[in-house]
């Protein structure tokens, strides 16, 4: 059985409700899942999984949360090498430059991603939604 974690931020509550529907849709497809905050997750679990997904919105200008989120992810950049991952997060202004620093980092530090980075402009719709989930299935 395929172990994923879903380690996610969200303050109004847009990234959480992809976040589920990330896990979900790997759940259906047969793995096993574990949702974390930033603050529970390490490069020590790392090892304990197959894939990770990555839920973050943007924050100021364009930018992950800064407190928890981001540090969280620069601790884990050196160890993504050859690591199944995806990457989500809803967004209120700009154009998504975010996720594709984002998604730049990531492939920096060799990670896998299975898909392009998900984005929801606010409250996520259907069609988010659904990327949530085809993002969810690829990393089992």
């Amino acid at each position: 059985m395929s172990k994923v974690a879903v380690v996610y931020w969200s303050a109004t509550g847009n990234t959480e409700a992809m976040a589920k529907a990330v896990g979900a849709a790997a759940e259906s497809k047969g793995a096993e899942v574990t949702f974390f905050g930033p603050s529970d997750f390490s490069s020590s679990k790392l090892a304990d999984f197959d894939a990770v997904a990555f839920g973050c919105p943007a924050m100021g200008a364009e930018v992950l949360e800064e407190t928890e989120f981001d540090p969280m992810f620069t601790e884990l950049e050196s160890s993504l090498s050859g690591k199944k991952i995806g990457l989500f997060g809803s967004y209120g202004w700009g154009d998504g430059q975010w996720m594709r620093d984002w998604e730049d980092r990531a492939v920096a530090a060799g990670a896998n991603l299975v898909t392009n980075g998900v984005m929801a402009n606010n409250a996520p719709d259907d069609e988010a939604l659904e990327n949530c989930a085809d993002l969810g299935r690829a990393l089992v």
